[in-house]
């Protein structure tokens, strides 16, 4: 397995560095002048780049990065990414570092949404975050519900690598759906003493969101109470995540 590393970048972003010796892969690496610096200082080679979807806080800086490496870039084929070498649609096993990287269509955050994964660590962009899902700025709610459940299908220990620092503010709205649920107050106790140490709140365990998430949760009593107060019509998970999504979008 790789070492895998955080990279900051912009005001909450994370750009994933994938290290194996001296050869290096990224994922979402909006800004090139993070990812070359970091690549600099360790002396590394930069042979892959993931992406995972068309926004450009993860894909803007791919050109810049191509000046100065000759790196395949695996990407979206149903989305306008500037330098992308093999188009991916989901489904397909890449082999990345030398370790097999299975990629998942899912579509809700963006149409063309893609997910990357290996035994033990997912790369989610912006589809999945600690506590919380991206908005729909293009995809329908039963299809972010869809690639959710896609995802909660993976094994409880995998790793969550997204693509932002959001866990707290979800937290808090996790929290208003869920006001009874422990495992959430003790995570939001842990999460507040990690980004007090200025430490990033990510990455969580599948087993950890499935416990806390809302979004994961469109099935539990609490969470399809408070959607139909927040207007959902029935009580399917669809509808629930519909609702608590919508919720969110305002809290």
């Amino acid at each position: 397995m790789f070492e895998i590393l955080p990279i900051p970048a912009f005001k909450d972003n994370y750009i994933w560095l994938l290290i194996d010796g001296d050869r290096a892969a990224v994922v979402d690496p909006g800004d090139p002048l993070a990812v070359s610096e970091r690549l600099r200082a360790l002396g590394l080679q930069l042979e892959s780049i993931l992406i995972t979807h068309h926004h450009a806080d993860h894909q803007g800086g791919v050109p810049a990065l191509l000046e100065h490496w000759n790196a395949e870039v695996f990407a979206p084929a149903a989305e306008s990414i500037t330098g992308r070498t093999c188009d991916l649609r989901g489904g397909e096993t890449l082999e990345i570092l030398g370790q097999a990287v299975s990629v998942l269509a899912v579509p809700g955050h963006t149409l063309g949404h893609l997910a990357y994964t290996v035994p033990g660590a997912l790369f989610c962009g912006d589809t999945l975050f600690g506590a919380g899902c991206g908005r729909l700025f293009e995809g329908t709610p039963g299809q972010m519900s869809e690639s959710l459940g896609r995802l909660a299908a993976l094994p409880d220990e995998t790793l969550v690598y997204c693509a932002h620092e959001y866990t707290e503010a979800n937290l808090r709205f996790a929290l208003a759906v869920e006001p009874n649920n422990r495992q959430l107050q003790e995570r939001i106790q842990r999460v507040a003493r990690v980004r007090d140490a200025n430490q990033p709140s990510v990455p969580s365990t599948l087993a950890e969101e499935k416990a806390t998430n809302p979004f994961l949760r469109c099935a539990q009593p609490e969470v399809i109470a408070a959607a139909r107060r927040q207007g959902a019509p029935d009580s399917s998970p669809v509808s629930v995540f519909a609702a608590i999504r919508q919720w969110r979008n305002a809290f």
